[in-house]
């Protein structure tokens, strides 16, 4: 701009001062008064002020405004503009700079935009997120990290991890992960009042373009209910492991000893033979109910929904548990309104009537009460199954649909049930997108509703 200037300028002056030292020069020669040369020398400076005028609008006065937009710019404010057609020069100028605040301002808008993208990616993670520096600086901590220990964002932000933080497992991730620079896991157990979760940490080294190490990230996951499936898987492998050991070992004990001893004496024949047929259809109910959980709990399960009248269900399984009932002795009402058509898999429910009242006869003492009803309740088809048997803690209530729990464990087997009439009653309640409720008291009964869409 100087440069511009300078060039614009120098030819006016040259001008001027030519013109100043004609005019002094032939008034010399011609020797005319002072007055004369004093007028001459006035006109000429007026004449080099207004040029001067004229150059500063042209040229100074667009500069400086050229050069408080780029400070702006400089500041951050890219929707600062420069408007000048003084000159052609300057107009180019003027165009460059516009030019330059659209470019810096899509940039930034970009940037921004990249930003508070990660930003919420990084707060909307199901995993804990911290990033710590090679000093042990954290940096960054994301929402889910801070819902898992508690405390604020500035509470860890800019402090040292080991002074926030006080999980040693968590101390031992980072120091390996500097020490060793590569990602290292850890498993650790984080109480939060009464609750337990399983916390798995892994740390990752982060290095520079000179492959100098920078600093760590550590992402932390939640892996409670992993642990609790894989305990429930393990639980359930002992438990199948038990459950056809018993019959299985019946069965091979009293045929051997059939085998070892003969047919001779009729009658002992006869009660190993009912023992091990008993044993056999123990197992051979087991490996049912096995195969029907198993189908409930695969992804590609459908159910085949049908209309039908819920009498005509009720005619099909109710005459032989009503009979077992009145072999023990019980007193079973029955409450259905049998033209309520229902909307389901006929089969399935069927089930879910036979298991629950089953159950009901199985743990109601002699000269007990079993009461049955269906009805309706605003969308829904109810199921009520009511008894005065042996009742179950309040503790144990969330647990009773779990495969293979039994309150007593002791009795529970020698009704001979599989212990999963239960656990198959819930699966295909949630399957028909109902829900099911219990209400027991010890030694008083209880009382089981379920609840399936019309």
């Amino acid at each position: 701009m100087k440069d511009l200037f300078s060039k614009a300028l120098i030819p006016y002056i040259f001008a001027i001062v030519i013109s100043i030292g004609a005019s002094g020069f032939i008034i010399w020669q011609s020797d005319a008064n002072i007055f004369i040369l004093i007028s001459m020398l006035i006109i000429e400076i007026i004449f080099l002020l207004i040029v001067l005028s004229l150059l500063f609008t042209k040229y100074v006065k667009p500069i400086s405004k050229a050069t408080h937009t780029i400070n702006e710019i400089i500041k951050g404010n890219f929707n600062a503009r420069f408007h000048s057609s003084a000159s052609e020069e300057i107009g180019e100028l003027s165009l460059k700079i516009n030019t330059l605040a659209r470019s810096m301002s899509e940039i930034s808008m970009h940037e921004q935009m990249q930003s508070e993208q990660l930003s919420t990616l990084i707060d909307n993670m199901q995993s804990g997120l911290v990033l710590i520096d090679e000093k042990g600086y954290i940096h960054l901590v994301n929402r889910k990290f801070i819902s898992m220990f508690g405390k604020t964002e500035k509470e860890y932000k800019g402090y040292l991890y080991y002074n926030v933080l006080e999980i040693e497992k968590f101390h031992e991730t980072v120091q390996n992960t500097f020490l060793y620079e590569r990602n290292m896991k850890e498993v650790f157990v984080h109480r939060a009042g009464l609750e337990k979760r399983y916390i798995e940490i892994i740390g990752a080294p982060i290095f520079n373009d000179r492959n100098l190490l920078k600093g760590a990230v550590l992402v932390l996951y939640d892996v409670t209910e992993l642990k609790k499936l894989e305990k429930t898987r393990k639980d359930f492998v002992a438990n199948v492991s038990h459950e056809i050991r018993t019959p299985i070992t019946s069965i091979k004990g009293f045929s051997e000893t059939l085998l070892e001893n003969g047919t001779k004496d009729e009658e002992v024949t006869k009660e190993f033979l009912t023992i091990i047929h008993s044993e056999s259809h123990r197992l051979q109910l087991l490996i049912e109910d096995l195969l029907s959980l198993s189908r409930l709990e695969r992804d590609d399960f459908r159910l085949v929904l049908n209309k039908f009248r819920a009498g005509e269900m009720i005619d099909e399984v109710l005459p032989a548990l009503k009979h077992k009932a009145e072999k023990k002795h019980l007193d079973f009402s029955i409450d259905v309104d049998c033209d309520i058509i229902l909307k389901a898999e006929k089969e399935r429910l069927k089930q879910v009537v036979i298991n629950l009242l089953d159950n009901a006869i199985n743990y109601t003492p002699e000269n007990g009460n079993i009461e049955f009803h269906l009805g309706q309740v605003e969308d829904y088809v109810h199921i009520k199954v009511a008894d005065t048997g042996l009742g179950i803690e309040q503790k144990a209530i969330p647990r009773i649909f779990e495969r293979f729990y039994r309150v007593d464990k002791a009795r529970s087997r020698n009704t001979g049930g599989t212990g999963l009439g239960l656990a198959i009653v819930k699966h295909i309640v949630e399957v028909h997108e109902g829900k099911i409720e219990v209400e027991s008291e010890v030694n008083k009964g209880t009382t089981i509703h379920v609840y399936i869409p019309k």
